[in-house]
């Protein structure tokens, strides 16, 4: 696979939804504490801000938590959710428009022992990223990395060269959002088809 850091032209899009797509079969690396760990994207759900009853910005909600999905995209958005899980969302679109992307799942690539430590694992199986609290903790992901750009040395995104077409997505709506109401059945989360994952990924694509 290619490795060329994604540049924040790709974030600052106003479609969400395809970016969202787009970033099906990415690599997300970190670089935390010395180690370098990565996975390759298999889940995402976007956010599609002030309209979006499921978003955190949702009519023009703006906090201190979520003022950073205000801001250009191409930033990382990372919160702490019921106190138990960190969870990474990529900012998208142009200044002042509050969309965003969150990272669900991934296939672990990079630094496995590395992984496998943090989540307490001694060998890998589908929950060792398979939620977006998994996938942070297996990479490090904190708070820490909250608003840092996505192209810079401690947690970026890269271009594999994997492209999907429609067949090889699953859409459908997102997960734990019923209190959206009819936007909670939005078809925003996109996953790499069970199909595709195995004839692209046979021995779980892990390395390191």
């Amino acid at each position: 696979m290619t490795s060329i850091k994604i540049q924040t032209p790709f974030f600052v899009r106003t479609a969400t939804l395809d970016i969202a797509r787009e970033l099906l079969g990415k690599r997300l690396v970190t670089r935390i504490d010395g180690l370098l760990t990565s996975a390759i994207l298999t889940e995402t759900e976007a956010y599609l801000g002030v309209k979006d009853r499921a978003s955190h910005a949702w009519n023009g909600r703006k906090t201190a938590r979520t003022e950073v999905m205000y801001q250009t995209g191409g930033i990382a958005y990372v919160y702490f959710c019921y106190g138990m899980h960190h969870m990474v969302n990529v900012v998208t679109g142009p200044e002042g428009s509050p969309h965003a992307v969150l990272l669900r799942a991934g296939i672990p690539d990079q630094g496995l022992h590395h992984q496998l430590h943090r989540r307490g694992k001694t060998k890998p199986d589908k929950t060792l990223l398979g939620g977006p609290g998994s996938l942070c903790k297996a990479l490090g992901i904190t708070r820490d990395q909250n608003r840092e750009p996505l192209s810079g040395d401690r947690i970026w995104l890269e271009d594999t060269g994997l492209i999907f077409q429609d067949p090889a997505i699953l859409t459908g709506p997102r997960i734990g959002v019923e209190y959206a109401g009819e936007d909670a059945l939005l078809p925003y989360r996109f996953r790499l088809h069970p199909d595709s994952l195995s004839r692209l990924f046979p021995s779980g694509k892990t390395t390191g």
